[in-house]
């Protein structure tokens, strides 16, 4: 044992005692593949605006912010009140209600490429209905996706596994799997050449700020590019804005590229961190979703679509509410303001201590630490050194998704300035230890 993780498992013990009770009820002792961590992960009691405590009463500056929902930090006090006040009327009416309308409303709003809306849970279910309706429209089967771009965890998105990447994940049917067209890299010619050859590919999807919110960068010329080519050759282009959309600006990434995609994805932000989803886009594609009294319709390219959640009235409440407040981009124009102060402070860390393979990089609202020990071009790296990192960071008072953060627009320059100290300190202990040169 590193005496890292001797410190680690001392200051966090309580988080220890409960993680041995998590490993009787959950596979791993977690409730999300994300949250894994080795020896244990920090157990949080409470949070507020840009800080998290733990269990043992440690203060923690978070960049996690609710897996990237919280643009607005912990517990804003606007959000508190609509979910507060909503919660007393009703969580769950299992009927229409006026709120769906005005959530609806603030969406199309923003994003005018939202010509209609149908909201659902949570963005796995939001990207399963985009691609769903674009083979139901298009009476295709094929689906182009890019390695590393995170899509949720359901069939028709997940990354082949093996040497050659062409064995499909445990679970995952190959009739399935056949029907993904996974590329390694954003390439234009290489999409091109696909769609010249190949007339079945119902969709192209992506994450449009690169996988996992700009881990792997893309040029400016992609999205517009995509775009063209998809228009070109009547597939329906679709951007995953479940991360980006309200991140990068008030009307998604869209916005930022000035392309209007055939269907758009969003979630997290969209319920202010509550559970909720959303699939908008052209009025013709998401007619197909609409029920009538035509059996020929009914049967022949009606998309069926439940769910239990779908705009109930407290995510409504939270999002509306969360919505208005960042509808003008001065709260989105912060959290970007953060994360490359956050950015340009802990490359000069790095710099500071000779660390020439490492850098820190990122945009909008997030950044990302790369090293050669810590991640390739597709985010797989060294386990025990990512492990390693969020011990280091969490003793000095720092939460990051592995080596990955989200800021908000509550995160201080304050914050940053303890950051950077925090990263600092870390770092002093990895080499303390060996762990890096």
């Amino acid at each position: 044992m590193t005496m890292l993780e001797s410190t680690y498992r001392q200051a966090f013990n309580q988080s220890a005692t409960l993680y041995e009770r998590a490993l009787e009820r959950f596979p791993n002792g977690v409730t999300h593949d994300g949250r894994y961590m080795r020896p244990f992960p920090v157990y949080i009691d409470r949070a507020q605006g840009s800080r998290k405590w733990s269990v043992e009463g440690r203060e923690i500056i978070d960049y996690w912010m609710g897996h990237g929902s919280l643009i607005l930090g912990h517990s804003h006090p606007v959000i508190v009140q609509a979910i507060a006040e909503q919660a007393a009327k009703g969580t769950h009416y299992g009927a229409c209600h006026e709120l769906e309308i005005e959530w609806a409303d603030m969406i199309t709003q923003l994003m005018p490429s939202a010509e209609t809306v149908r909201f659902v849970s949570s963005g796995t279910e939001a990207t399963l209905m985009a691609i769903r309706l674009a083979r139901t429209f298009t009476g295709r089967r094929k689906v182009i996706k890019f390695r590393g771009h995170y899509h949720g965890w359901h069939d028709q998105v997940l990354d082949g596994v093996g040497p050659g990447r062409d064995q499909p994940m445990p679970g995952v049917l190959r009739e399935v799997f056949d029907t993904v067209i996974s590329l390694p890299e954003v390439n234009l010619d290489r999409v091109a050449d696909i769609l010249k050859r190949d007339n079945d590919v119902a969709c192209l999807i992506l994450e449009p700020t690169g996988a996992m919110f700009g881990g792997v960068e893309l040029p400016d010329d992609i999205v517009p590019g995509l775009r063209e080519l998809t228009e070109r050759y009547g597939v329906i282009f679709i951007m995953d804005e479940v991360v980006t959309g309200f991140r990068c600006a008030p009307g998604g990434a869209q916005e930022h590229y000035g392309v209007r995609p055939d269907l758009s994805t969003l979630a997290k932000i969209v319920a202010a961190g509550l559970n909720g989803g959303a699939l908008v886009g052209r009025a013709d594609i998401m007619e197909l979703l609409e029920l009538r009294d035509d059996p020929e319709w009914q049967t022949d390219q009606k998309m069926l679509h439940y769910g239990t959640f779908n705009a109930n009235p407290l995510s409504a409440a939270a999002g509306i509410a969360m919505l208005k407040h960042i509808a003008d981009g001065r709260d989105i124009a912060v959290a970007n303001e953060r994360a490359a102060e956050l950015r340009a402070r802990m490359s000069e860390v790095l710099a500071a201590h000779g660390m020439d393979n490492w850098r820190v990089y990122g945009s909008f609202s997030g950044f990302k630490i790369l090293s050669a020990g810590t991640a390739t071009a597709d985010r797989r790296g060294d386990a025990d050194m990512l492990h390693a990192i969020r011990q280091a960071l969490l003793l000095n008072g720092v939460d990051c998704m592995g080596v990955d953060g989200l800021t908000s627009a509550v995160h201080t320059t304050g914050d940053v300035e303890r950051t950077v100290e925090a990263f600092d300190g870390a770092i002093s202990l990895l080499k303390r230890d060996g762990i890096i040169a």
